[in-house]
């Protein structure tokens, strides 16, 4: 697979807007998709945003592996960032995001209740890539329809601040990518997702990883969905793509097996499930040592 370089100019932009409005904000608001805590983090954003205080969300809980995203929790908090779950579509998103963003900034309102300034709203902004779903949370912060959604990456592209209660105070920003994807399968991750768009990598590379993945992470959930037996089950997944295309009837036509077979895992057709699995991150880093 090539070097992927992909940083459009109103994500550019987006970075500049950030780093032009760190000082009127108190607390970082980091969103990051369940599916992919780790790989849908933008690793510029320690540079952007120094040591401004800082709560990654996680969001999408509902389509990730719950064991998994509970690990994932812990793993930040062990790192000093406080992390929470979310649906981003669920009622009580507002009340959790407020709880936690004062237990982050717990400190600062000490002290600025000691100097009598007493019920000051928090000012945040949300940062996120593209289609880690900030316009399903802006929505629902706003308790009406205020951002354009939708299940594909770069559809909010302007800036705006958005008063959820008198709490707390929202600046959002466009999903911001950072300028090259380096890590092959940190690409591959996002492209099952549908995080970045979908020509930028061969369908069939998207598929033999999925397949790849879930063989090794989830082969009951692929079992079922296909209805394979042990024997075809073992195959290899370039090998398990020509059995399916013919099974499905769809003769010698691949591509209508990738797109199925990528629309099932987004849909999650093959159950929940979480890409980045902490044990692996951990053998990298042992590995290092």
């Amino acid at each position: 697979m090539v070097l992927i370089q992909w940083f459009p100019g109103h994500m550019s932009k987006a970075r500049r807007q950030v780093q032009e409005n760190l000082k009127h904000v108190d607390i970082i608001m980091e969103l990051v998709d369940a599916r992919l805590p780790l790989s849908s983090r933008n690793p510029m954003l320690d540079k952007i945003i120094g040591t401004k205080p800082r709560l990654i969300i996680i969001n999408k809980k509902d389509l990730g592996d719950e064991l998994e995203s509970q690990k994932w929790v812990h793993y930040f908090q062990s790192q000093g960032i406080l992390a929470i779950k979310i649906n981003a579509k669920e009622q009580q998103t507002v009340k959790k995001l407020t709880k936690a963003a004062k237990a982050v900034l717990a400190e600062q309102l000490q002290r600025a209740s000691e100097r009598g300034i007493q019920n000051k709203a928090i000012r945040t902004m949300i940062i996120g890539i593209p289609n880690v779903g900030k316009s399903t949370l802006m929505n629902r912060l706003a308790g009406k329809k205020i951002a354009i959604t939708g299940n594909k990456p770069g559809v909010t592209k302007g800036q705006q601040w958005l008063k959820t209660n008198e709490e707390l105070e929202i600046l959002d920003t466009p999903g911001i990518l950072w300028p090259k994807f380096e890590d092959q399968t940190v690409a591959l991750k996002l492209a099952l997702t549908g995080a970045i768009k979908d020509d930028l990598i061969p369908k069939d590379e998207i598929t033999i990883f999925g397949l790849t993945f879930f063989k090794k992470n989830y082969p009951s959930e692929l079992q079922a969905r296909y209805k394979l037996s042990e024997a075809q089950l073992a195959l290899s997944a370039v090998d398990l793509i020509v059995f399916l295309t013919k099974k499905m009837g769809f003769r010698d036509d691949y591509d209508r097996f990738y797109d199925l077979f990528v629309k099932d895992v987004r849909d999650g057709k093959l159950g929940t499930y979480t890409l980045d699995r902490l044990a692996d991150l951990e053998d990298d880093e042992n590995g290092d040592n």
